[in-house]
């Protein structure tokens, strides 16, 4: 026999370039049954509305932890775009008075650069680590590095270049991002059997070295305004290509975010805003047995 339990959330609905996510700060009190949680307020009808959950924990080994969770309820490894809303969330609450902020994810622990102007954080650069190429890690199965391997789709064949950013994805260069069925395309692709986690995929159109458009098919939520790590991959994938140099400007529906691929370190930089949407208190109904 089960039970009804009422459970009070309190969030804050932000977004980096669209890529919207609720937020809670569990670094007190963390709430029950994160993915189902997840499916519940993230529904755009009966819920708060949003491309996920996002709840920040203590952590022992950095200043802060993430657990992100997509609107169908999986947990992503980490979110770009969210990991900006963090940083203005930690800072603007006054949970630290850092400029500079550790974040532990499932992905490893990532550096956030606050820019701050009287006291609102208006920019976060986001230290994303390297690029993962190697397939058995990304993971994907291929027995050499994907680089513009055709795959075969109902929609016909593409070119994919697989890159993880913690989280795997599959970057397809296009001639015109107006002609491609991102829905249908991006829905097939991400439980491609090439990629046994499921992968994101995003589609981009070179407008000149240091600019692409893209949109992407999110794993797990669909296509969405914005993905960080998205960005980041597109950006991987586009210089090993020869398609840019290695830094761009990534034209996303919700904004745009500027990405570097350092020479010095191979790690890549993700800089862009965050912002506060609105915020409130959910009440969650739960079962318990």
């Amino acid at each position: 026999m089960s039970n009804k339990v009422e459970e009070l959330v309190r969030f804050t609905k932000m977004h980096g370039c669209g890529n919207d996510y609720v937020f809670v700060d569990g670094t007190e009190i963390c709430p029950s049954d994160l993915s189902n949680l997840s499916i519940a307020i993230s529904d755009r009808h009966f819920g708060v509305g949003s491309d996920g959950l996002v709840v920040i924990l203590p952590s022992e080994v950095a200043d802060f932890r993430m657990r992100m969770f997509n609107a169908d309820g999986s947990e992503g490894e980490m979110c770009g775009n969210a990991s900006r809303c963090i940083g203005k969330f930690v800072y603007e609450k006054g949970l630290t008075r850092k400029h500079q902020v550790t974040l532990e994810t499932l992905a490893g622990i990532k550096v956030l650069d606050l820019e701050e102007k009287s006291g609102e954080v208006i920019s976060v650069t986001v230290d994303m680590g390297e690029p993962i190429l190697e397939p058995e890690n990304i993971p994907v199965i291929s027995e050499k590095d994907v680089v513009m391997t055709p795959i075969r789709t109902s929609h016909g064949e593409v070119a994919i270049t697989a890159v993880s950013m913690g989280n795997p994805h599959g970057v397809i260069v296009v001639k015109d991002l107006s002609e491609v069925d991102v829905h249908a395309v991006g829905r097939e692709l991400e439980r491609h059997p090439i990629f046994p986690n499921r992968a994101n995929i995003e589609f981009v159109q070179v407008l000149n070295s240091g600019e692409v458009k893209m949109r992407v098919w999110e794993r797990g939520s669909g296509e969405t305004l914005a993905c960080g790590t998205g960005a980041c991959a597109t950006l991987v994938a586009t210089a090993l290509t020869g398609n840019t140099g290695r830094k761009a400007i990534i034209h996303l529906l919700g904004g745009d975010l500027v990405i570097e691929w350092s020479e010095k370190n191979n790690h890549v930089y993700m800089t862009g805003p965050a912002a506060v949407a609105f915020e409130g208190t959910y009440k969650y109904s739960r079962e318990t047995v």
